[in-house]
């Protein structure tokens, strides 16, 4: 039976590698810039994208920070994004009352990153919050994520305080129409969107898309109403500024909970996008899926909120070593 579970174990986790590694040709030995890890710490801004492609920042082989300092400086940088004096909220997922090996929730040292350059790019306050499935104390504590994002000066705000929500519109949603929306989600300046990659057991993926679920304060509304056209509809209320996914030890089965840290598997890679469509199109690769299987992402594309076409986007692949 061991021996059974083991070669089960394996053998997904070489499947999730090999999609990793067959991105669409993401990270092709060809394609790919290898930067020295020593480099990678404290890079200087690049180019800020241009022209017409929606552009997807894929990173792998480094730690998280220098992974997501890495991403950030090819996208021109946290000052593309945050303005001296702006608000911003940094949504991760915390929805689970689980430590970060565990792979249910943004890992705690990425919203601590992220914490530090917007304040040091002159933001006037980073909010963090999320309307928790599980206890919200014990989910804010055990995740990581309350004490990394204190400690680097962020405002940690109850997800589960039901008077920070308001009755929002949504006109273009085609099922959701309306929905108690975060005071955050809707006030902030700058909206930064950093799920965790994970399996999902009723919308196939969590990702990009799907972390916003925990901006509103009824999830019920999208479990009954239908929970892929929802989560494609929230983009029509506001598009998150940034959106970067923690892929480095992504749950690849029993998500989104997870059961124990057999659930992940290594694969050591970080995404970042402007387009929710385009990252969630890649990540969903990465799970094995292609982009038209996960419903809530081709739909997305079919209503125009961004791109799921990897072929026709400015994909720019980095190698740490």
């Amino acid at each position: 039976m061991n021996n059974r579970r083991d070669f089960l174990k394996t053998g997904l986790a070489l499947g999730a590698t090999a999609s990793l590694l067959d991105l669409g040709g993401l990270f092709a030995a060809d394609l790919t810039t290898t930067v020295p890890s020593g480099a990678a710490a404290s890079p200087a801004p690049e180019a800020p994208p241009t022209g017409p492609r929606p552009v997807l920042v894929a990173v792998k082989d480094g730690d998280r920070i220098a992974m997501l300092d890495k991403a950030l400086a090819s996208l021109g940088g946290i000052g593309a994004f945050v303005k001296p004096g702006q608000t911003v909220l940094i949504k991760p997922n915390i929805g689970w009352d689980a430590s970060p090996e565990r792979g249910a929730n943004t890992h705690p040292s990425l919203v601590g990153r992220l914490v530090e350059l917007c304040l040091g790019a002159g933001a006037k306050s980073v909010s963090i919050f999320d309307n928790t499935c599980d206890q919200w104390q014990l989910t804010y504590a055990n995740s990581g994520i309350e004490k990394a994002a204190r400690d680097a000066g962020a405002r940690i705000v109850n997800g589960k305080d039901e008077s920070l929500y308001r009755e929002t519109a949504i006109p273009k949603g085609l099922k959701l129409k309306h929905a108690r929306v975060h005071d955050l989600v809707l006030d902030s300046d700058v909206f930064i969107n950093v799920p965790v990659l994970k399996h999902h057991g009723g919308a196939q993926m969590s990702a990009a898309m799907k972390n916003l679920m925990g901006c509103v304060w009824d999830r019920g509304i999208y479990h009954n109403t239908d929970l892929q056209q929802t989560i494609a509809d929230f983009l029509t209320l506001r598009k998150p500024d940034l959106n970067i996914i923690d892929a480095y030890h992504p749950m690849v089965r029993n998500g989104p909970r997870g059961k124990s840290v057999e659930d992940c598997v290594e694969m050591r890679a970080l995404l970042a996008s402007t387009d929710p469509v385009l990252i969630d199109a890649a990540a969903a690769k990465m799970l094995g899926y292609t982009a038209d299987k996960v419903t809530h992402v081709k739909i997305g594309a079919e209503m125009k909120l961004g791109s799921m076409d990897l072929a026709t986007a400015d994909v720019r692949r980095f190698k740490l070593t």
